[in-house]
């Protein structure tokens, strides 16, 4: 992915479900350096592992013996939700404290459509890319060149 230029103080946030990095561009447009200056987790393991929420049975309320099953609640999804509205919500206010220019968001597709519902115009107005892979376990460097070269 080449071609994005980001200015001085611009930017990156690198999320997935469980894990966001912000990084910002101590560089310039040409000769970026990333940095994070800040970052945060939530635990989020599988659904499997977060409960034992067996699927339940509704009667069709005529005393037959018609039941349908009630789908599965999915934790693990759910959670994503969640930490995507969490890192939206942080990124409106900095934005609305005017502390980012531009930004550049770096998410799997999932999680970066559940950030697009979320942001409002004061964010979406200083997006300069949007990246749909997960570098949240990628070194800096790595994120740079994928990036920015």
């Amino acid at each position: 992915m080449s071609g994005i230029r980001l200015k001085h103080n611009g930017w990156v946030v690198v999320a997935d479900g469980e894990k966001a990095l912000f990084l910002s561009n101590a560089g310039t447009p040409d000769r970026p350096e990333l940095e994070v200056f800040t970052g945060f987790e939530q635990p989020n393991p599988r659904t499997a592992d977060q409960g034992v929420d067996r699927p339940g049975r509704l009667s069709d309320g005529m005393g037959n013996a018609h039941r349908s099953a009630v789908q599965e609640t999915d934790w693990h999804r759910l959670a994503k939700h969640e930490f995507a509205q969490e890192i939206a919500s942080v990124l409106e206010q900095h934005a609305l404290a005017d502390r980012f220019e531009q930004i550049v968001l770096v998410a799997p597709a999932v999680i970066m459509g559940e950030l697009r519902k979320q942001l409002g115009k004061s964010v979406t107005s200083r997006i300069v890319a949007e990246v749909a892979k997960d570098l949240t376990k990628h070194p800096v460097p790595d994120i740079e060149k994928i990036l920015f070269e």
